[in-house]
Parts: C-alpha cells; sequence; structure tokens
C-alpha cells in the first residue's frame, strides 16, 4: 500500500511540468522496470499503478514450457518449466502465464536509486519534448513572456514551460526599457531541439512582430478580410504597410487606423512609439506607387517598367523632402514595402526637362 501523498505528488508534478499524470505514472513504471532486472535479470515484469486503491504492484512474468526453447525470444516472457509452475499452482499448463507478486520494499538502497534516476530522466525528456513541440507550433507567431534578468548585453525572457530566452540588446527597439516582471510581445524566430530545454531564438525588430501585432488588434486582418500585401520596417522608428481589402465594403485604412485611431494607437504603443503609416495596395502600379510614397502627395507617375520594376515619379517641389524623407527612409521604405524601385524628381525638374507640358 502506497500513500496518498505519493499520488498527491504525482499529480502536482504533472501540473508544475505541464504533463500529464498518466505521463508521469509511466516514468515511475520504467523506473521500477529497471530496477526490477538490475536484481532479477532479463526476467520480464509488469507494473500495475491503481492511485484509486494507493497501490503500486510488481509482479515477474512468466510463461509455462515443457522444455526450455534453444534460443530466446526478448519479446516473450522468461521461460518457466511446468514442473516448476506446478509448485506454484497445480492447474497450471503449458502456454499459461505465471505472474508472481514482487515486494517492492524488498529492493535495496542501489536498485530504488536506479528507479528514481530513470523516472527524473524521464520526466525530464518529456518535458523537454512537450516545450519543445509548444514553441515549435508557435515559430513565426508572436508570443507574450515576462522578464526575468537583465544584463548589460541583453534580457531574459521567460517563456512559459520552464523555457527562457535570451534577447539581445539589439534586438529590442530604441525605446524599450523593461524592468524585471514586466510583459513583453516577442517574435518567435525560431525554435530548436536541443539536449535541455529547446532553444528558442526571439526578436523585436523582426518585420513579422508588426504582422502579428496587426493581427492581434484588427479582427479584419485576422479572418483574412484584409491582407497585409506589403511591410517594410526600421524598427523603433517606423513602419510601412501595404493593405487590400477583399471586401468592397470594407475601407482597410480605415478598419486598421479604428475609431478615433484606437486600433493603430494599440500597435504603435506595444512597438514603444514606432510610427506606423498604411496605405492602399493596388494592382495598377502607377496607383500603388504614389500610395507608397504617403505622406507624400505624387503629382504624376511618370513612367513604368514592369520588366525592371522600376519607376520615375514626380512630386510637387514643397513635397520633395517629405517624399523622400529623412535619410531617404520614406522612400527606401516606400519601396521595399511595395516592391517597385522609385526615382524621384521635382515638378519643376520634370517642367525644365520637358516631362510635363
Amino acid at each position: 500500500m502506497i500513500n496518498k501523498e505519493f499520488f498527491k505528488n504525482a499529480e502536482d508534478v504533472a501540473q508544475a511540468k505541464g504533463i500529464t499524470v498518466e505521463d508521469v505514472y509511466e516514468q515511475i513504471k520504467k523506473g521500477l522496470v529497471n530496477s526490477f532486472k538490475k536484481i532479477y535479470g532479463n526476467t520480464s515484469c509488469r507494473v500495475v499503478i491503481n492511485p484509486e486503491k494507493n497501490e503500486i504492484l510488481l509482479f515477474s512474468v512468466h510463461k509455462v514450457v515443457e522444455n526450455y526453447s534453444e534460443e530466446i525470444d526478448p519479446e516473450q516472457p522468461q521461460e518457466m518449466l511446468l514442473e516448476d509452475a506446478k509448485k506454484i499452482k497445480s492447474s497450471y499448463k503449458v502456454g499459461d502465464i505465471v505472474e508472481q507478486q514482487i515486494n517492492i520494499k524488498g529492493f535495496g538502497r542501489t536498485a530504488i536509486g536506479a528507479a528514481k534516476s530513470v523516472y527524473t530522466q524521464g520526466i525530464r525528456t518529456i518535458e523537454r519534448e512537450k516545450a519543445y513541440n509548444y514553441f515549435k507550433d508557435l515559430e513565426d507567431e508572436m508570443v507574450t513572456g515576462e522578464v526575468s534578468n537583465i544584463g548589460e548585453k541583453y534580457i531574459v525572457i521567460d517563456l512559459g514551460y520552464n523555457v527562457t530566452s535570451t534577447l539581445p540588446l539589439s534586438e529590442l527597439l530604441p525605446n524599450d526599457h523593461f524592468n524585471i516582471g514586466d510583459s513583453i510581445r516577442v517574435y518567435i524566430k525560431k525554435v530548436e531541439q536541443t539536449t535541455k530545454e529547446p532553444k528558442v531564438s526571439i526578436s523585436r525588430t523582426d518585420r513579422q512582430l508588426v504582422t502579428r501585432l496587426m493581427e492581434n488588434y484588427i479582427p479584419e486582418i485576422k479572418s483574412g478580410i484584409i491582407e497585409i500585401k506589403g511591410i517594410a520596417r526600421d524598427p523603433g522608428d517606423r513602419s510601412k504597410i501595404a493593405l487590400y481589402s477583399n471586401d468592397p465594403k470594407v475601407d482597410a485604412i480605415g478598419s486598421c487606423v479604428g475609431e478615433n485611431g484606437s486600433r493603430i494607437r494599440e500597435i504603435v504603443n506595444a512597438l514603444g512609439g514606432e510610427k506606423v503609416d498604411l496605405y492602399k495596395w493596388s494592382d495598377q502600379p502607377e496607383e500603388l506607387i504614389a500610395n507608397s510614397l504617403q505622406p507624400a502627395s505624387v503629382t504624376k507617375v511618370l513612367s513604368v517598367d514592369p520588366k525592371t520594376k522600376t519607376s520615375v515619379v514626380v512630386v510637387p517641389d514643397e513635397h520633395l523632402s517629405l517624399a523622400i524623407g529623412k535619410s531617404g527612409q520614406n522612400v527606401r521604405l516606400a519601396v521595399q514595402s511595395c516592391g517597385w524601385k522609385i526615382d524621384i524628381m521635382p515638378t519643376s525638374e520634370a517642367y525644365e526637362k520637358g516631362l510635363l507640358i
């Protein structure tokens, strides 16, 4: 008879490790089988765990034979001669299975230690496998973790399932300032199996973090009514996103901005104040290129070459600096998000060259 505390402990271990109590019982069985074989050699055995009755039973298992086989089949129970079986029970006949209960309390300290070692290693293996499978399914997704430590070159994020990941300072945004215990949203770039816990590579600078935030705060994107057709990002400073609505009745830009800017404000806050520019995607290159340069106005898209995906765009003189952006940021993000190379020309120059009448 095993006391109730033993089974309560098994349930506590299962809950703490994020595994089932059946997983725990299976490892207990493996540990007992291992110790049994250390004592009795290759004899087969069977373990029965019955939490309702607070008991763990261990049985040796033999198959009754007339004569020992010349070759041992490891898949079959060890053999017992009929004459020996009848000493146990006179009704046994060839082919019967003989089970005899073994007193677990009779195991020595070494055997018990070996059982605990097998059990502990088994629990760790299950825990690692479950954690790996859990995070592998979250690869290319956004998760929320907790800052558990802060170093000079990185911060440590507790992702749950007894898994932590280090986030280099280079993967943080310029306005990120976290304290131990703070919640943090991160993008899972890659998950790898190791001999210990899974290695989870995370980022706050990856452009896909913006995509996942958009999906999180904007149901129309999550459902597929609105698509993100292109995205470019200077992490912590500005993102530019091309949007397309699959429903003519749904305004892609308006839906993403939200009432009084409520939706886009949530995203900006989650990105530490990073600005987010939204523009409408179009299958017409001229319209798409013009939209991508917003908030600058475009006078005319003069030439578009589909083969080289290059274009020349004329903008009002007073919008030239806005179209180019600080350090060329606006045009660079426009190019990256729409997929077209854009050469910008002020209106005055276009008139001088006779490109505008």
